[in-house]
């Protein structure tokens, strides 16, 4: 490996969404969340929407015209 190239790799400290907090190491030193495994429907067993800008309530506006 060439030195000097290669990002510095730290302990990070991790924060989603949904509150759960934990440590791993990354290149960065902070990482923020949208989904974990304590809140991701595949390990959960449990159907959670997932709504990122509103697309779904869009989603359901356009399907409610359509259906008129």
């Amino acid at each position: 490996m060439k030195t000097g190239i290669h990002p510095e790799y730290v302990e990070s400290h991790v924060r989603c969404t949904c509150g759960n907090q934990f440590t791993t190491r990354s290149t960065k030193p902070e990482l923020s969340l949208e989904i974990c495994s304590n809140c991701h429907p595949f390990y959960t067993g449990r159907q959670k929407l997932v709504d990122t800008g509103g697309r779904v309530e869009r989603f359901r506006r356009r399907a409610a015209r359509r259906a008129r």
